[in-house]
């Protein structure tokens, strides 16, 4: 485990490197409107993140041997995100080319990940490939519309790879996967060093939209290779996906322009109710360690049951949802 706390501690240094440039380059996020932040605040610390992220997997490529090819798959495909998200920064990129961009990326990693299924079926791999590049492409836009607080992003994602870690490791799964899932996790605890409130450094979209796709592609790649149950990630990600969908339904339904950015998520309301971003990571540790984790680990353990664990496991998030429309 040695690299893990290796690409912890360059995390940590990368995106404080990082932030000292960025303040000097007037890299900063105005607040504005819709913002739930109140002073200008360095982005783009995706990048410092993703890179110390990368070094990690080559390091441990070097002292245990090559990835497989589904490894270095995702990591290739999230590399390209965060230089899309620096471009994007930098020029501007109309909304609907970076979603064509997207959509096409998720189509060709679902493709290459389900190869083996392809190979058997057609017709069955082809209706994989399009749920999974579906799932993919949810997971990427949906945690972008979830980095709205300070910690938010990066708790979520240490949680849920350090939590996939240890039901793939404590259920008999290889090495690699839960090693990859570290990984990740140590380079977003590095970053969230920074961005812990009140935040220093913000993700950005080099960090947010990389990590959704890595996040869903870990469930595509973990069920491809019988390594962890892809509806212990639908639960370990509960709390984003009921958020994100639900907000989303709502503003479509209720007739608002949802391409638009705003404030309505229910993170966000329960952040200006208390007053306070570290209330609401606090709270989404305390789910994930009290009620979501041991859903993931029935899941696991169970797999017969698993339908009914998901449902059981966002009932009451469903219910919160609700109770959070009375707050401005």
């Amino acid at each position: 485990m040695t690299v893990v706390l290796i690409t912890l501690l360059l995390s940590a240094a990368l995106c404080g490197l990082y932030l000292l440039l960025a303040r000097r380059w007037q890299i900063l996020d105005t607040p504005n409107e819709r913002s739930s932040h109140q002073q200008p605040t360095p982005h783009g610390g995706g990048v410092p993140l993703l890179l110390a992220f990368v070094t990690g997997l080559l390091l441990a490529a070097l002292w245990r041997g090559a990835w497989d090819g589904g490894f270095i798959t995702l990591a290739v495909a999230a590399l390209f995100l965060m230089s899309l998200g620096v471009i994007d920064d930098l020029r501007g990129l109309s909304v609907r080319l970076r979603f064509a961009v997207y959509g096409l990326l998720c189509l060709l990693v679902a493709t290459t990940l389900l190869s083996p299924v392809l190979a058997d079926s057609i017709v069955r791999g082809g209706v994989l490939v399009v749920l999974a590049t579906t799932a993919m492409l949810w997971s990427l836009n949906l945690y972008n519309f979830m980095d709205g607080i300070d910690g938010i992003a990066a708790t979520q994602c240490v949680v849920a790879c350090c939590s996939a870690a240890l039901l793939s490791w404590g259920t008999g799964g290889g090495y690699s996967y839960a090693l990859f899932c570290l990984i990740l996790a140590a380079s977003h605890l590095g970053f969230l060093l920074w961005n812990w409130p009140p935040a220093r450094l913000f993700m950005g979209d080099a960090g947010s939209i990389p990590t959704g796709f890595l996040l869903a592609g870990l469930a595509l790649l973990g069920a491809v290779q019988g390594q962890l149950n892809p509806l212990c990630w639908l639960v370990l990600l509960a709390v984003f996906v009921t958020d994100a969908s639900w907000t989303l339904v709502w503003r479509i339904v209720s007739g608002q322009a949802f391409t638009r950015p705003h404030r309505l998520h229910a993170y966000q309301r329960l952040s200006r109710s208390r007053d306070s971003h570290l209330a609401v990571d606090v709270l989404l540790l305390a789910l994930n360690a009290l009620w979501l984790l041991p859903l993931a680990w029935a899941v696991q353990i169970w797999p017969n049951y698993g339908i009914l664990l998901v449902i059981l496991a966002y009932l009451p998030l469903l219910w919160g949802m609700a109770k959070t429309a009375r707050f401005a």
